[in-house]
Order: structure tokens, then C-alpha cells, then sequence
């Protein structure tokens, strides 16, 4: 896939097939949408093209609003390229491109710069200032352009749907699995491996501090997660369970993220963590004794492992 930033020049790609939007997640309904791109590309003979923002348009409007994010702009643009799409064009998203009518943005950007012939719609989607235009009103804009505009079919699951806030919902909730079915791979959050506090160590389930690195990134419910590692330092994916939450049997105050691999007794400390969240298993508490939380870590441990040996 090839990955262009548009400038204000015309980028002079070959006539293509397109899509819009923002594509948090690159979930299965995004998927739904691109394939259907690739597909109607290749039996028009054009070249496949998913337009994006380099930011959710939300943080340049409404920064007060602006969500949390479920991917980081490298993932986003990996899971794409996963799609077999030919270009995918990287918009910033700033006060020229916020101002354009849905007219103007299809006439100057699309038709104008990228030469796109044929857009297809998300089925819910809207573009354009104040997104003030619909559907209709897309094709009846393209039909003066000289552009196909199609819509495309709704990707069904069940009565919950399938879109990027359903899935921060989820997340936020600590339904990774509902979540993860949704998007289609386990919800990850990459870190790097931080001092932390030694707790675990010395009850005999030692942990790695994670950091995650972009902070505009969705954090999972507080609580003991079942999840899957994966780091240079190691080879392929390892089991382990997460805690996230404040460490309240040991006096703790600010959220933290310690991990527990199972069976990896390296130095790990500077080290970038990918970790997947398969399942979460409870809600944090306070013990009275450190026997007490020794004995729920062990039970947590036993459970982790029934889960994971049949990921």
C-alpha cells in the first residue's frame, strides 16, 4: 500500500475507487466497507483508495470531546494496508479542510487532487461542513462532477452494532471480548517497560510497569485481565494477566498497568510491550492480608492459563 500525505498540489494518482473517513479501530464494519472498494476497483480497472485524516476531525472542532482512540496512527495505517488497498491518502485535517462544503471537498479534493470516479459511502457516514448533506445529495453532486457515488451495505452483528464508539464503550467497560469481536483481533495497547514498585516481585508473582505511549489511547476498565505478550525479547506471543487499577492493597493512588508472564523470568525494562486483551476476569479489590491476595493471584494465574490455552 502506498501511504501519501495530500498537499495542496494535485497528487496525479491514476483514476480510482474511493472511500472516506476516519477508520478508528479498522474494525470489521470499516473492513466491510474497504473490501467492497477493493472489489468494485478491480472490476472497474481503477486503483483502490482509502482517504483519511491524519486526526479525528473531533480533536480539531470539539478538543473537549474528542474520544479516546482505539488505534494509534501507525496501527490504523498497518491494519489498512492488511486490506489490500493500492493508496491510502492521509489529509490533515485543518481549518482549509473543515470549511469545505461536501460539494466543494468532492469538486477540489476528490475529483480535483486525487481523481477519484467512484466513491463509495460508508452507510452512515457524512463528510462535509458541519456535515450539513446527506446520501442523496452526494450523488447528485457527483453526477454533476462526473463521479460515481454508491453506498455501501450496513455490516450487521447483532443488536449492539458495530462502530468505533460501541467499541470504546466496550473497552471502557472492560468488555474486551465484546470488543474484540467487533474488531476482529484482540484489543491491544503497546507500552515500554517502566520501574515500578516491586510488589508483585516479592509476593512471588513479579510484574512489568507498562507506559503506554500514546496517551490519546483507550485504556480497558480497571481490573485482572487474561492477555497475550508479545516483545522482541521473547519468542512469539506469551501468556500473562494484567492488572489495571491503583493497587489498593498496597496504599496505591495513581493507575497503573502491571503485567505477569507466565513462565519469563527476563529483564524486561526498557523493553516495548504489545499486549492483547483476551478476557477480563474481575474487577480490582483490597485484601486485608497479603496471604489473602497471594491466594486470589494463584486462583487468577490458574484461571489466565484456562483461558489463554484456548487462544
Amino acid at each position: 500500500m502506498k501511504t501519501m500525505i495530500l498537499t495542496k498540489e494535485q497528487c496525479n494518482v491514476e483514476p480510482c475507487v474511493a472511500t472516506i473517513g476516519f477508520f478508528d479501530g479498522v474494525h470489521r464494519g470499516h473492513r466491510h466497507l474497504i473490501r467492497q472498494v477493493v472489489e468494485a476497483a478491480k472490476g472497474e480497472g481503477k486503483m483502490s483508495m482509502v482517504i483519511t485524516f491524519d486526526r479525528h476531525p473531533r480533536q480539531f472542532l470539539h478538543p473537549d470531546t474528542m474520544p479516546q482512540m482505539l488505534n494509534t496512527p501507525d496501527e490504523r495505517e498497518r491494519l489498512l494496508a492488511e486490506e489490500g488497498v493500492d493508496i491510502c491518502v492521509i489529509l490533515p485535517f485543518n481549518n482549509e479542510i473543515a470549511a469545505l462544503s461536501a460539494r466543494e471537498f468532492m469538486s477540489d479534493v476528490l475529483v480535483g487532487r486525487l481523481n477519484v470516479r467512484h466513491l463509495i459511502i460508508g452507510y452512515d457516514h457524512r463528510f462535509g461542513r458541519n456535515r450539513a448533506d446527506g446520501f442523496e445529495d452526494y450523488v447528485r453532486y457527483g453526477t454533476e462532477l462526473g463521479m460515481e457515488v454508491s453506498q455501501s451495505d450496513a455490516f450487521s452483528l447483532d443488536a449492539e452494532g458495530v462502530s468505533s464508539s460501541v467499541i470504546r464503550r466496550m473497552i471502557s467497560e472492560g468488555n474486551v471480548e465484546g470488543a474484540s469481536l467487533r474488531l476482529g483481533y484482540c484489543y491491544s495497547i503497546t507500552g515500554k517497560v517502566v520501574g515500578g514498585y516491586q510488589n508483585g516481585r516479592k509476593i512471588g508473582f513479579p510484574t512489568a510497569n507498562i507506559k503506554v505511549e500514546d496517551s490519546t489511547k483507550i485504556i480497558p476498565q480497571a481490573g485482572v485481565y487474561a492477555v497475550k505478550v508479545r516483545s522482541e525479547a521473547m519468542q512469539g506471543a506469551m501468556s500473562g494477566m494484567m492488572n489495571i487499577g491503583k493497587r489498593p492493597t498496597f496504599g496505591g493512588e495513581s493507575t497503573s498497568l502491571e503485567i505477569n508472564i507466565f513462565g519469563f523470568d527476563g529483564d524486561l525494562y526498557g523493553s516495548v510491550l504489545s499486549v492483547m486483551f483476551v478476557r477480563k476476569m474481575r474487577d480490582e479489590r483490597r485484601f486485608g492480608t497479603e496471604a489473602e491476595l497471594i491466594e486470589q493471584l494463584t486462583r487468577d494465574r490458574e484461571e489466565a492459563e484456562r483461558i489463554l490455552d484456548d487462544c
